[in-house]
């Protein structure tokens, strides 16, 4: 019975697994959000060297401050979750890790 489980199981989470894969030529930012223009952001946070993270809501446009340099970033993706800011910044913008932690936005996640 156990053999059988398991040659069952195997090809199933097999296509769990592909089925959460990014997309080739997608990278997985795509599932956060989208860049946008600096000049879109509805609000602003200014990340300074003691910053190690930052709290926003799906459906936040934010732009980020960092001394003289600026980006902004729509938050669009699922419901909550979180990945470092260095990692959609574009390149030079950041010069250290910056978790964001996003919230489910209330309206569409039921919370």
């Amino acid at each position: 019975m156990k053999t059988m489980l398991t040659t069952l199981a195997a090809p199933m989470l097999a296509l769990l697994c592909c089925a959460c894969s990014t997309p080739p030529g997608m990278s997985e930012a795509h599932l956060w959000g989208d860049p946008v223009p600096t000049t879109a952001g509805t609000r602003t946070i200014e990340i300074r060297p003691d910053t190690r993270y930052v709290n926003v809501t799906e459906g936040d446009v934010i732009r980020f401050v960092d001394g003289d340099k600026s980006f902004a970033w729509a938050f669009d993706g699922s419901c909550g979750y979180q990945f470092d800011l260095a990692r959609v910044a574009p390149s030079g913008v950041l010069d250290h890790s910056v978790i964001a932690y996003v919230d489910p936005d209330p309206h569409y996640c039921g919370r």
